[in-house]
């Protein structure tokens, strides 16, 4: 992972959050909120919330009483996030390294991190340092991306890209995002990191755009990789974008289009 790789800024949020949630995000984040919910946390910690995909549907489905702190590396990811959910009184908002929490010992029933711990730059003192925060016999859910090629629009995008910049291609995709899904890896970082009891789970799905340029945009110009492209000059990163959504539509077709979605479930106690 580069430093590029966090660098959340400018629009990207914005286009992070009206374009990537709904395709890719929405589907695992109902699935996170309903592992969580069965559990009935009163104190429930989020890292690596970034714009509030998952937020959102905690806020809506646990109990009231649940309290809520949800934290990002990225203030620009965090104001997004609030512009959802600005007036709920019960979410704390935060921001936060998820490597070093400013939180006590045994202070949450839960943490959940949604396709964030991909970005961690030791994940094994991430997950150590969310075993710290939880209570005796709390858990620790997260997602993460599997390979990019069970992930269609992925993995189209990342293919239009590396045509259109054949002698240095945008490696964003396969270094960080879907870089991190070998069972195996996850497992052994989690026991050094303290955990037992690890469930790992494969969940397919099915990602669903109005068009093909709504992925193009989400992926070249909502994401991190929008600086490797524009670092890269010409053609530019418009013409990048249209090159990905010129591959996506030759794929899956003109109009509504939809493709598959792949990712591990992890819980540890």
């Amino acid at each position: 992972m580069t430093a590029s790789d966090k660098a959340f800024t400018g629009s990207i949020p914005q286009l992070y959050d009206q374009l990537l949630v709904p395709i890719i995000f929405t589907p695992y984040a109902r699935d996170l909120a309903q592992r969580i919910k069965s559990r009935r946390p009163g104190d429930l910690l989020e890292t690596a919330a970034g714009t509030g995909a998952v937020t959102r549907i905690l806020a809506a489905e646990l109990p009231v009483e649940t309290r809520i702190t949800a934290t990002d590396l990225s203030e620009p990811m965090l104001m997004q996030a609030k512009t959802h959910l600005g007036g709920e009184t019960r979410i704390r908002w935060q921001q936060a390294d998820a490597l070093a929490l400013p939180f006590a010992d045994a202070s949450f029933d839960t943490v959940v991190c949604q396709f964030g711990v991909m970005f961690f730059p030791d994940r094994v003192k991430g997950y150590a340092e969310a075993r710290r925060v939880l209570r005796p016999g709390g858990r620790f859910i997260f997602d993460v991306w599997d390979r990019i090629e069970v992930n269609e629009f992925t993995h189209v995008v990342h293919q239009a890209l590396q045509q259109v910049f054949p002698a240095d291609p945008p490696q964003f995709m396969t270094r960080t995002p879907h870089g991190y899904y070998d069972a195996a890896r996850i497992r052994a970082d989690l026991t050094e990191a303290g955990f037992a009891d690890i469930s790992i789970e494969t969940v397919t799905g099915r990602s669903h755009a109005a068009s093909a340029q709504d992925p193009a945009m989400a992926f070249c110009q909502g994401t991190p990789m929008r600086g490797e492209i524009e670092a890269r000059g010409a053609p530019g990163l418009d013409a990048a974008t249209r090159a990905a959504a010129d591959a996506l539509a030759s794929r899956f077709g003109n109009g509504p289009i939809e493709g598959r979605i792949q990712a591990l479930v992890i819980s540890a106690a």
